[in-house]
């Protein structure tokens, strides 16, 4: 979809996207100059000069064209850089800037892994690095500040937030909402949410209950594995829109077994104590 993209251009919005689709310019190859329809004189030759630096940037570079397109656009770079893309989510305290984190979830479509406080978290630091990519669910205003934050660091992938791709699908009220209109069961972590996870690692840490933990890693990697069925789902939504659904679009990905195993027993001690 990446080469059939035309709204990264200054002055190219869907509605003028559309209209070049429909008089056969259909991929940057087929731009012409000037194109068969109406452009004023400095977006046409904006035009060219984006559309060399897209040739350019193609191959290794996925952050131009997430700085270019609209904060529900970026979903047309994903099949392009699937193998760079890593899924995230991270847990933590709380909200506040002492806040700290307690697990990190990173899933690049084969491999799992998990760090946690106390044990291997900054290893996290140099494993991001292998990607390009990364998707998240609200990741720009959450986790990607948080993660800069509190390594002191700076991530300078491409991102996908499908908070806003879904939204302009229509699918909103967080992620777990958009899971349930979209028909993702959860199974035991149904109703186990960020301030749950608050509570899971509390457990841990002061009563040095493992399984507190394990469920916490549980919810922490459902949180990201469902990441890649939500982006190919979104991905797949937007394509069926374009002209090039026929050839475009992607199969679900089976989901990997999850490691760990959320304690039933643990869930319903937390929801029976004080603090819940």
């Amino acid at each position: 979809m990446l080469q059939q993209t035309f709204c990264h251009i200054p002055g190219i919005g869907i509605k003028t996207e559309r209209k070049l689709w429909e008089v056969g310019v259909t991929s940057w190859e087929r731009w012409q100059t000037p194109p068969s329809i109406r452009l004023s004189a400095a977006v046409r030759l904006d035009a060219t000069r984006v559309l060399q630096n897209s040739l350019v940037a193609l191959e290794n570079d996925p952050a131009f064209f997430t700085r270019q397109l609209s904060s529900s656009e970026p979903w047309r770079i994903f099949p392009h850089y699937r193998d760079r893309t890593a899924y995230l989510d991270i847990e933590t305290t709380g909200l506040d800037d002492v806040a700290e984190i307690t697990t990190i979830a990173l899933y690049d479509g084969h491999d799992l892994f998990t760090y946690i406080n106390g044990r291997n978290l900054d290893d996290f630091v140099r494993d991001i690095q292998k990607y390009q990519v990364i998707v998240s669910y609200n990741g720009k205003s959450f986790d990607i500040p948080f993660l800069e934050r509190y390594f002191r660091i700076r991530l300078g992938h491409a991102q996908i937030d499908l908070r806003y791709v879904l939204a302009r699908l229509g699918f909103k009220g967080g992620l777990k909402g958009c899971e349930k209109q979209l028909g993702m069961n959860r199974g035991n972590l149904d109703g186990v949410d960020g301030y749950f996870a608050v509570l899971l690692w509390h457990r841990y840490l002061h009563n040095n209950d493992e399984s507190a933990l394990e469920t916490l890693l549980a919810y922490n990697i459902e949180d990201t594995v469902n990441l890649e069925r939500l982006m190919v789902e979104a991905y797949n939504r937007n394509v069926l829109a374009t002209p090039f659904a026929e050839k475009l679009l992607l199969p679900f990905p089976a989901p990997p077994p999850n490691p760990f195993v959320a304690d039933y027993d643990c869930i319903e001690r937390i929801k029976r104590s004080q603090y819940y």
